[in-house]
C-alpha cells in the first residue's frame, strides 16, 4: 500500500493525514530476505524454543522478575508486558541477547490506550472531538512516549462497537457508529505505527478485542455474544478490518464467545475470516488468561484440551498463562497438535519481531547504555501543552440556559463535588504509566485560571457513593476511591456553607474512573444517590448551578438536566484535564465536541443508538399512535442524540443543495450547505452528513453518518460547506453477505446533530 506523506502539525511531530491509508507493519521490509532469515533461524530452534516464542508473560506478583529472567535465559519466553521503564526492559533484553542460546530478542508491550506518560482524554472523549488532527496528535505522542520507554507494542486501539452504556469498557472505545469508529481505527494505527513501527518514536498497534466484544449481552463484561452474520458484517466487524487494512501488526483476541464459540477457540474467526478473507499476516494474541477460560466456557475438558483448541484455532501468543509451555510439547508428541501449527505461530511471532526491527537492533527503542532517563517520571518527558489542547476539543456542552457559561473570572465561585479535586479520577481508566501526582484537577485548574482575580471556595460535599460494598469492590485491587468517613450530612452542610458565599456553583459529579473500567459494568447508569442528594441541596440555594460531568459512559441524566443551569460533559480528560476544563468554563476555549454515543433517558431504553433499522410500524412523535414501536411510559427518543453538542455561540444551517439528482456508478455527489455563526462568540462546530438507503434488498438504517467537517467561524461569519458522497458511502452487505451499492433512491441529511436535520435526495443508477 502506498504511503501518503505525513504533515507536520506540531513542531517536530509528524502526524499522518486524517484517515490516510496505512502502510502496514511490513513497510520497507524485503519479504524474501525476511522469510529466508526466519526460516534459517527456525531451522536451528528446538520445539521447546519455538513454544517459548509463543509466551507473552506479565510482570507481576505471580511472575517475579527473577523467575522471568530465568525463563528468558532458557528460551521459554517470547515477549513481556507490564514493564514500562527502560532499566527493567534493558535487563530483560540483556538476558535474551547475552545468555539465551539463540539470542532471539524479546518484544515489550503495554496497554497504551490514551497516552503513555502524558494521559490524554479517554477514547470515548477523543471520539467526541470529531477532530482528526487532535486524535492523531494524541496517538503520535502516545507512541513517542511509549517508544521512549522501550516499548515495542501497544494493545490498542480498542475499536469494539458498543451500544450498551452499561458495559464498563465503553470508556476504552470510540462509540456506537461503525463508520466513525472505522475512521478513527485507521487514524490511530497510522499514527501509532507512523509508517514503520521499528523506528524510534513509533510502536506496533495491536487492535482489540477481536471480535464483537462490545455487544456482550446485558452489557456485562466477559459475557456472551449472539449475533446474526448480517449484523456482524454490517455493524461490528468493519472497525477491526479498518485497523488491519491500515497495517495493525497485532490482533488481540476477545474474551467473549460468538454464537456459542469462544473467540479464543474459533478457527472461522481467526483463520477463515482474519487471515484468508482479510489477508492479515501479523500475530494474534490471546487476552489475559483466556486460554484457561476455555474450560469454564465449556468447550474444553481440561487445560490440555484448552491449549489444543487455542493453538489449532489460530491463537499465536498466549498472554499470561503457563499452559502453552506446559502442554504443547506433549500434545505434539501425542499427535494431537501438528508441529506445523507450532511453526506457523512461531513464524508469525518472529516475523513480527522482524517488523519491529528487533533483529536489526534489539535496543533501538532503549538507546545505548547510559542513556536511560535519570528520572523516569520527569516533567520534561510530558507533553502538557498538547494534552491540554486535545482535551479542550473533547468536551461537550449539553445545556446552557440563560448563558450561564462561560463563567467570569471575578467574584466567588463555589467548587463542590467528589471529583473536583481527584487527581486519579481525572486521568480515567487504562492510564498506562501516567503519574497521579502529575495530573491537574479541576480545583487546581480553576485556581490557575483566575489567579487573584476571583475567589475559589472548595468543598467535597459527598462521596462518590455511600454504598460501601461498591467502594470495597472498586478498591479490591488498588486504593482507587478515597472514602470520606465523615457523616454525609456534615459534608453536605460544609458544601452548602461554601455555596451560600458564592456567585455561582460548579459541581463536579459523575463516576470514579474505576466505575468505567474493565469488570465495571453497571445495571444502573444514573449518578449515585449521594451525589444526587448533593445536587438537589445545591439547587435549593437558588444560585446558578453548573454541573461538570466526569464519566466514562453515557449516563441517564434526565433529572440532572432539569436541575442544572448548565451542564458540561468532560469525560475523563487526562493529565491536563483540570486546566482544559477551566479553559472551557471561562470561555478561553469555546466547546465544539459532539456526542459519539447516544445518551438515553433511562436504562430501560437500552440499547439505544441513532442508526437503528426501521420497523413496519415506526413511531412518529408528531403523530403518536398506540400500535407503533414505542414505550407508553416514556418518550421514545434519547435525552441527547448522537452528534449532539452546543456552543457558546449559535449556528444556523440553510440552503442544503446537492450537486446533482443522480449519481453514476463510481461517481460522486457533493452536498453543500450554508453555515453561519449567528451568535456573539467565535466558535467551531461539526457539520454532519447522514445518508439513508430508502428501499434496499435488506432493511437499512434510518440514517448513517457518512461525512463530517469541523468548521471554525468568527461571530457573524458565513461559509459554504461542501461534503462529498461517493458510491462507497452507499455500499452495504446484502443477505448473501455481498458488499456493494444497490440502485435506487437515497436521502441525504445534513445537520449539527443526528436529530435536527435538513434533507435532499438523489438516485443511484
Amino acid at each position: 500500500m502506498k504511503w501518503l506523506c505525513v504533515v507536520s502539525v506540531l513542531a517536530g511531530l509528524a502526524i499522518s493525514p486524517a484517515f490516510a491509508q496505512g502502510t502496514g507493519a511490513t513497510q520497507g521490509i524485503n519479504v524474501q530476505q525476511r522469510d529466508a532469515f526466519i526460516a534459517k533461524l527456525m531451522g536451528q530452534m528446538t520445539l521447546e524454543e519455538k513454544i517459548g516464542q509463543l509466551r507473552l508473560i506479565s510482570v507481576g506478583p505471580d511472575n517475579p522478575k527473577e523467575a522471568i529472567r530465568e525463563g528468558i535465559r532458557k528460551g521459554q519466553i517470547g515477549a513481556i508486558f507490564n514493564t514500562v521503564t527502560r532499566p527493567d526492559i534493558r535487563v530483560m533484553q540483556d538476558q535474551a541477547m547475552q545468555l539465551s542460546r539463540l539470542k532471539i530478542p524479546l518484544f515489550f508491550a503495554y496497554d497504551v490506550v490514551h497516552g503513555q506518560r502524558t494521559i490524554f482524554p479517554i477514547s470515548l472523549g477523543l471520539a467526541a472531538s470529531f477532530d482528526t488532527q487532535a486524535i492523531a496528535r494524541s496517538a503520535r505522542i502516545a507512541a513517542m512516549e511509549a517508544s521512549d520507554d522501550g516499548l515495542n507494542m501497544t494493545f490498542a486501539p480498542m475499536v469494539d462497537i458498543t451500544r450498551d452504556p452499561r458495559w464498563g469498557r465503553v470508556s476504552e472505545g470510540f462509540g456506537e457508529d461503525t463508520w466513525l469508529v472505522s475512521k478513527i481505527a485507521r487514524l490511530m494505527v497510522d499514527n501509532l505505527q507512523n509508517g514503520d513501527p521499528a523506528k524510534p518514536g513509533a510502536v506496533m498497534a495491536s487492535v482489540k478485542h477481536f471480535a464483537l466484544y462490545g455487544a456482550t449481552e446485558g452489557g456485562r463484561d466477559y459475557n456472551t455474544v449472539d449475533m446474526s452474520p448480517l449484523r456482524m458484517y454490517q455493524d461490528y466487524l468493519p472497525p477491526y478490518r479498518a485497523a488491519i487494512d491500515a497495517g495493525s501488526g497485532g490482533v488481540m483476541v476477545s474474551l467473549n464467545s460468538i454464537n456459542g464459540i469462544p473467540a479464543t477457540a474459533d478457527p472461522w474467526l481467526l483463520k477463515d475470516l482474519l487471515r484468508d478473507q482479510w489477508g492479515f499476516d501479523g500475530i494474534t494474541i490471546s487476552d489475559h488468561g483466556a486460554i484457561k477460560e476455555l474450560i469454564k466456557h465449556g468447550v474444553a475438558m481440561d487445560a490440555r484440551d484448552a491449549v489444543r483448541l487455542a493453538i489449532t484455532s489460530g491463537v499465536d501468543m498466549s498472554m499470561s498463562d503457563e499452559f502453552y509451555d506446559k502442554y504443547l510439547p506433549g500434545l505434539v508428541k501425542a499427535g494431537l497438535v501438528k508441529e506445523s501449527d507450532i511453526d506457523r505461530a512461531c513464524r508469525n511471532v518472529l516475523n513480527t519481531k522482524y517488523a519491529m526491527g528487533l533483529f536489526n537492533d534489539p535496543y533501538a527503542h532503549l538507546g545505548p547504555v547510559g542513556s536511560d532517563p535519570q528520572d523516569t517520571n520527569a516533567e520534561s518527558r510530558l507533553h502538557r501543552a498538547e494534552a491540554r489542547e486535545v482535551a479542550r476539543t473533547t468536551m461537550v456542552l449539553l445545556k446552557n440556559d440563560r448563558q450561564t457559561l462561560p463563567l467570569r473570572k471575578q467574584g466567588t465561585i463555589a467548587l463542590i463535588g467528589p471529583l473536583a479535586d481527584s487527581q486519579r479520577d481525572v486521568m480515567g481508566s487504562w492510564s498506562a504509566a501516567g503519574v497521579v501526582k502529575q495530573s491537574i484537577t479541576l480545583r487546581a485548574g480553576l485556581q490557575n485560571a483566575v489567579g487573584d482575580k476571583a475567589k475559589i471556595l472548595y468543598a467535597k460535599g459527598a462521596n462518590i457513593t455511600q454504598d460501601k460494598s461498591i467502594i470495597d469492590y472498586l478498591n479490591l485491587y488498588e486504593p482507587a476511591v478515597v472514602f470520606d468517613d465523615r457523616p454525609p450530612q456534615q459534608m453536605l452542610d460544609e458544601a452548602l456553607a461554601v455555596a451560600r458565599q458564592a456567585d455561582v456553583i460548579v459541581a463536579v459529579v459523575g463516576e470514579s474512573q474505576g466505575m468505567a473500567h474493565e469488570a465495571s459494568s453497571r445495571a444502573d447508569i444514573t449518578i449515585p444517590q449521594s451525589q444526587r442528594d448533593l445536587i438537589a441541596a445545591l439547587k435549593a440555594t437558588g444560585k446558578p448551578l453548573v454541573l461538570v460531568l466526569m464519566n466514562g459512559r453515557p449516563l441517564a441524566l434526565s433529572w440532572e438536566s432539569q436541575q442544572a443551569d448548565a451542564m458540561l460533559e468532560t469525560w475523563f480528560s487526562g493529565t491536563e484535564g483540570g486546566n482544559a476544563i477551566a479553559d472551557v468554563l471561562f470561555g478561553d476555549y469555546n466547546p465544539s465536541g459532539k456526542l459519539p454515543m447516544t445518551f438515553p433517558r433511562s436504562v430501560g431504553q437500552i440499547p439505544m443508538y441513532y442508526n437503528h433499522l426501521n420497523t413496519g410500524r415506526p413511531f412518529n412523535p408528531e403523530k403518536p399512535n398506540k400500535y407503533t414501536s414505542r414505550y407508553f411510559d416514556s418518550p421514545n427518543g434519547p435525552l441527547y442524540p448522537f452528534g449532539y453538542g452546543l456552543s457558546y455561540t449559535t449556528f444556523s444551517l440553510t440552503d442544503l443543495k446537492l450537486s446533482g439528482s443522480q449519481m453514476a456508478r463510481n461517481g460522486k455527489i457533493t452536498a453543500s450547505v450554508t453555515l453561519k455563526n449567528t451568535g456573539k462568540y467565535d466558535g467551531a462546530t461539526i457539520v454532519q452528513l447522514y445518508v439513508q438507503d430508502v428501499a434496499a434488498s435488506v432493511s437499512r438504517p434510518v440514517k448513517e453518518l457518512r461525512n463530517f467537517k469541523k468548521v471554525m467561524l468568527k461571530a457573524g461569519e458565513t461559509q459554504r460547506v461542501e461534503l462529498p458522497i461517493t458510491e462507497d458511502d452507499l455500499k452495504f452487505y446484502n443477505a448473501s453477505l455481498k458488499w456493494g451499492a444497490e440502485p435506487g433512491q437515497f436521502t441525504v441529511f445534513v445537520g449539527l446533530d443526528s436529530d435536527n436535520l435538513q434533507q435532499q435526495s438523489f438516485s443511484l443508477k
